[in-house]
């Protein structure tokens, strides 16, 4: 196996689904957003736990990402948030997949393939309340997009949705306008008779500080995996335990003298005799370029500086004066190893940038390891 991966703590992710439910209380359902890999650790078997922690549905970005689930043995229910090309209907109501519709052309195709395959199509309706992204205005064009898609055969309109854009700043004014629109609109469709069974609008930011969101089902994602939506927002008494560490071994140990210059462009010249490790891992696992010169990894405990250029598939670090350093040696990118830690966030910070930018963008190529190791998660 290469001597670059990634470890994921199962059963962080499952305190943290636990956190949610605490915040969200017995009436509310969870579903656990799984989209990009599950936030770059692993769909599968991150899904696989939580479904044992007691997650009721999960969400996914795209039909693929749904279908991936589905061949793996999940059968709960699985929301695709984002778009499928009508041509796509088919396979997503063979395979008991929920969709997002923001038109009536997306129900028709949806309608049709539930007739031919004698099968419902069950679909949540997004509005757009103050994101600018996909959806439909809260009003009467959104009611009566509801009450043609209610029209249709084989079509059960099972779910309205809208998503906060800044619930996880400071100022919750804009956050609250959004929960107010939404809220004025579900007691529209309440005058017309239209009762939705699932309203769900709350994200990871608004589970954690924006309790009048919750309504009945809640969308959390990035808290799944210990990681918070913003680095400025932490608050009290919720405590989250990262899933995420990112390792790789030493590969070459080498003693260089003064005035050697270290990768692309010499843009590391060292100023003393140096002792270089190389590591196998670059931009092309995710480790991005931006980091030259300026990113960090631990090594037996203490942060050594990342010198030179990273390359597409290999770091070079300063590892002069660590005692006992060899090849071999377990290097943390991401983690904590002793006192020494290195978040997501603070890479992000340094990138100028999300942690969860970070997280998703280790690439396909880093192999993923769950702990612990002797948990065999179930389907279902």
């Amino acid at each position: 196996m290469r001597p670059v991966w990634v470890e994921v703590d199962l059963e962080a992710v499952a305190h943290n689904f636990h956190v949610v439910q605490k915040l969200t209380g017995a009436g509310t359902k969870v579903m656990a957003v799984v989209k990009a890999n599950a936030y770059g650790h692993g769909a599968v078997e991150v899904a696989r736990r939580l479904r044992q922690a007691g997650a009721s549905y999960f969400g996914v970005a795209t039909q693929q990402e749904a279908l991936e689930l589905r061949e793996a043995g999940v059968e709960v229910p699985i929301l695709i948030l984002g778009f499928t090309p009508l041509e796509d209907a088919e396979a997503t109501v063979a395979r008991g997949i929920t969709q997002t519709v923001f038109s009536l052309a997306q129900g028709e195709a949806l309608s049709r393939a539930a007739v031919k395959l004698g099968r419902p199509a069950a679909v949540h309706v997004k509005l757009d309340t103050g994101m600018g992204r996909l959806g439909v205005p809260p009003g009467e064009e959104a009611a009566r997009l509801i009450e043609e898609l209610a029209k249709l055969p084989g079509l059960v309109v099972e779910g309205v949705f809208s998503h906060l854009a800044r619930a996880d700043e400071e100022d919750k004014g804009p956050a609250l306008a959004q929960i107010r629109r939404f809220r004025e609109f579900l007691e529209t469709l309440q005058r017309k008779g239209f009762v939705v069974p699932l309203r769900h609008l709350a994200n990871s930011a608004a589970v954690m500080e924006l309790p009048e969101s919750h309504l009945n089902l809640v969308r959390p994602g990035i808290m799944l995996y210990g990681l918070y939506p913003s680095p400025e927002r932490r608050p009290e008494g919720i405590s989250l335990r990262p899933a995420l560490s990112w390792k790789a071994r030493i590969v070459q140990l080498k003693t260089v003298p003064p005035g050697t210059a270290i990768s692309y462009g010499g843009s590391y010249v060292t100023e003393r005799e140096t002792l270089v490790a190389t590591l196998p891992l670059g931009y092309a696992d995710g480790l991005r370029r931006a980091l030259s010169n300026r990113g960090e990894v631990i090594v037996r405990g203490r942060k050594v500086p990342i010198i030179g250029r990273v390359c597409m598939d290999q770091t070079m670090v300063d590892v002069t004066g660590i005692p006992g350093v060899a090849v071999g040696d377990v290097v943390t990118v991401i983690g904590r190893e002793g006192d020494a830690e290195i978040s997501a966030a603070d890479m992000a910070g340094l990138l100028d940038t999300i942690s969860y930018e970070v997280v998703v963008g280790i690439g396909p190529r880093v192999g993923r390891k769950y702990l612990p190791e002797n948990t065999k998660a179930a389907g279902g």
